[in-house]
């Protein structure tokens, strides 16, 4: 039996058990990035079935109540270009996994705010590293920054930081205007302190400015 095989046979099993109400495929292969590698992540909403995985299949299982729960903020990009395969709740799963995948304003706001006094903290402490003749602190720093940086950046677009496997697929298929094009992660691997004057002035375009205020004159430390 072939992989794919496998996958639609377990699909149309649990497609045709009452206890399912919904499936929703993840990951790779909803992507259209999967490789002779990847396996099938699903996410099985209902009842009476147990957590596979193996090299072919990775089947978790959730309740209608977990799957509204956005609490987990990491897990939520999970759902982001996911495919919904069954539905029995008249379109109530994809709510849920619409909603998942998207940040209300408020928590966007939230983010930007707490991604940004990140960052910047990271940046000022690789930057006294330097000065002090630390390159290896201070290089420690600047790749600690990287998880706050994204998180700005994206929180400031109203959406959720992807993963790093789906960085450029997100550029790619949802794409950001100019300067944040999908040559963003070379350039955030290569250096993210040279991204703070873009990072700042998007900030401060979108009501953010008394974050990076907020640092005086440390920020005279910063390119």
């Amino acid at each position: 039996m072939t992989p794919s095989q496998e996958f639609r046979d377990f699909i149309a099993a649990a497609s045709a058990d009452p206890r399912v109400q919904g499936l929703i495929l993840k990951g790779s292969h909803a992507h259209g990035v999967a490789t002779a590698r990847s396996d099938y992540d699903v996410v099985l909403v209902g009842s009476g079935y147990e957590r596979v995985r193996n090299p072919v299949l990775d089947i978790a299982v959730c309740t209608v109540d977990e799957l509204a729960d956005t609490s987990d903020i990491w897990q939520r990009y999970a759902f982001r270009g996911c495919r919904v395969l069954l539905d029995r709740l008249d379109g109530r799963i994809a709510e849920l996994v619409a909603r998942q995948a998207t940040p209300t304003p408020a928590e966007a706001t939230q983010w930007a705010r707490e991604g940004l006094d990140g960052y910047i903290n990271f940046l000022y402490r690789a930057a006294k590293s330097r000065r002090d003749g630390d390159p290896v602190a201070a290089r420690l720093d600047e790749m600690e920054s990287v998880s706050w940086l994204l998180t700005t950046i994206f929180a400031l677009h109203g959406r959720l930081r992807p993963y790093h496997k789906y960085l450029r697929w997100e550029l790619e298929t949802y794409p950001l205007a100019a300067p944040w094009d999908p040559t963003l992660p070379e350039r955030v691997a290569a250096d993210p302190v040279a991204l703070f004057p873009d990072v700042a002035r998007l900030a401060r375009e979108r009501g953010h400015g008394d974050v990076v205020d907020s640092w005086g004159d440390d920020l005279t430390l910063l390119p």
